[in-house]
């Protein structure tokens, strides 16, 4: 009876209750009430160990009440999942530490393509700034996915087995190594193609390098940070840090400069071959292909990589295309000398948004794992509701809205003033162009925040799993969103003749 009262009392709570849960308990406790190899002597409920497998969903409904070992059972509603109770104050801190990271390291990316864009590959083949927002975007998406479905992992107890945690692990590695070759790949065809429209030619060896660039860089990139990313994850299960918080700023904090420094290093080192020996970058492309089935074999496995194998293509090949898309405005605003600067600053609000979103989106994502059955919405929550539910309403994940969404301003002016320091402190930011680029940064996040609420609701009641298919969405569209306002501040500037500095 103290079992059963305490599931009644949990099930009154509206907001995180799914509509088949309560039968579910009942099921379950009914089960169990005849039958006594289920109770030790003290009365205690225990479940039997039984089988199961990944084949149905990367994290079973059915081990959501329970730990993987025999313990009692608990309302879903319960902290038995190994997710960590958090205040605000505690929320705060596990965020605001990898969010300046994070938004270091796009500072320095941004200063990086600063200099790079001079460089005679840069010039000769101005495609490859097409490529930029691309091959960032999507190591951002797997890298960011990567982390989101380890943290769900983590907090539902599903790497508590060291056999099964580094199954997981080795499968869901592998496969980020299949998708960053064929994405690469994909990145710099459609690179490409755009540039081939803008300018009516594309010359074949420009093509041949575009590719060599994108896949060398997209597979040395993904295989070093995530190799990192999952020390990050296991270290913060140890330590008892959410890693819901941490994981995917930390994946974003230097990796969007180690990419672009690969991206630059590989892209003239390839244009030192192309005249006399073109040769090379055809091995590096086969090369490159050729292990493609050695990542397939690995990725199929472990059930749960297994089943992205087959649908995880969707969402990060879309993302893909539209972060290309604001290549092209990029590359068009760059070509301009009166716009020129926003290359400074396109990785850091592209950057900035694509980590606070990704935040939001991942608590979201573990909290319906954790509470509903996939299909299922939380009682009284529609897939898509107002924007004001999103900041305004009850529960943890509206709170962290708020805080993402005030980290914003001070966070940037951080930024800012780093981009002043790094460039030797001789010019500062003018008051105009510091207005815009918050403003348009805090209108980038805002729209991002709300669409993350609709976005995550609406996959998981479609029976998609949104720690796989939101987060490229969600980047890509910060990308375009945060590239397109850049670039609309710094025409406004000019028309009013403000030169962005004092």
């Amino acid at each position: 009876m103290v079992v059963q009262e305490s599931q009644d009392t949990k099930l009154t709570q509206s907001d995180s209750v799914c509509p088949s849960q309560q039968n579910r308990s009942n099921t379950s406790l009914s089960q169990f009430s005849g039958s006594s190899q289920h109770f030790t002597s003290n009365e205690n409920i225990y479940y039997e160990p039984e089988e199961y497998t990944e084949t149905d969903f990367l994290l079973p409904n059915q081990l959501y009440g329970r730990s993987r070992l025999t313990r009692s059972p608990q309302p879903k509603d319960a902290n038995v999942s190994g997710a960590p109770e958090e205040s605000i104050c505690s929320m705060v801190v596990q965020i605001l530490v990898p969010f300046l990271l994070a938004g270091l390291g796009t500072v320095s990316a941004g200063m990086l393509l600063d200099i790079v864009q001079s460089w005679e590959v840069f010039q000769e083949i101005t495609e490859i700034l097409i490529l930029v927002p691309a091959v960032l975007g999507m190591k951002g998406n797997l890298e960011m996915t990567l982390a989101s479905r380890l943290s769900t992992a983590v907090n539902a107890g599903k790497m508590d087995s060291p056999r099964e945690k580094w199954m997981l692990i080795a499968g869901n590695l592998a496969l980020k190594q299949l998708q960053a070759t064929v994405l690469g790949l994909l990145a710099s065809l459609m690179a490409s193609l755009l540039g081939w429209m803008a300018e009516g030619q594309m010359p074949f060896n420009h093509i041949m390098l575009l590719c060599s660039t994108s896949v060398s860089t997209a597979f040395v990139a993904s295989l070093l940070q995530g190799i990192v990313m999952v020390g990050v994850i296991i270290g913060s299960k140890r330590i008892g840090i959410n890693p819901d918080n941490v994981a995917t700023p930390i994946a974003a904090s230097f990796g969007d400069l180690i990419t672009l420094a690969l991206l630059a290093c590989f892209s003239q080192w390839f244009y030192s071959f192309i005249e006399l020996y073109p040769y090379v970058l055809y091995l590096v492309n086969l090369s490159f292909l050729c292990l493609i089935p050695a990542w397939v074999a690995v990725s199929s496995k472990h059930p749960a990589s297994e089943i992205l194998l087959h649908t995880g293509w969707e969402p990060i090949i879309t993302a893909m295309l539209i972060s290309s898309i604001g290549g092209v405005i990029l590359d068009k605003t760059v070509l301009d000398p009166n716009l020129a600067g926003i290359i400074v600053y396109a990785p850091v609000i592209n950057g900035v948004g694509g980590n606070l979103v990704s935040i939001q989106s991942s608590r979201i994502s573990t909290h319906l794992h954790l509470k509903c059955s996939l299909g299922e919405l939380p009682v009284g929550r529609q897939s898509c509701s107002n924007p004001w539910h999103t900041f305004f309403g009850s529960g943890a994940n509206h709170r962290s809205a708020k805080i993402l969404l005030l980290l914003v301003i001070p966070g940037q002016l951080i930024f800012l003033h780093a981009i002043h320091l790094i460039k030797g402190g001789h010019t500062l930011p003018s008051p105009l162009f510091t207005i815009a680029f918050l403003f348009a940064s805090l209108i980038q996040v805002l729209i991002l925040l709300c669409m993350a609420d609709c976005l995550v609701h609406c996959l998981w009641r479609r029976g998609k799993d949104p720690d796989s298919y939101s987060i490229p969405y969600l980047t890509a569209l910060g990308d375009l969103l945060g590239t397109t306002l850049l670039s609309i501040a710094f025409l406004m500037l000019w028309c009013i003749g403000d030169s962005g500095s004092v």
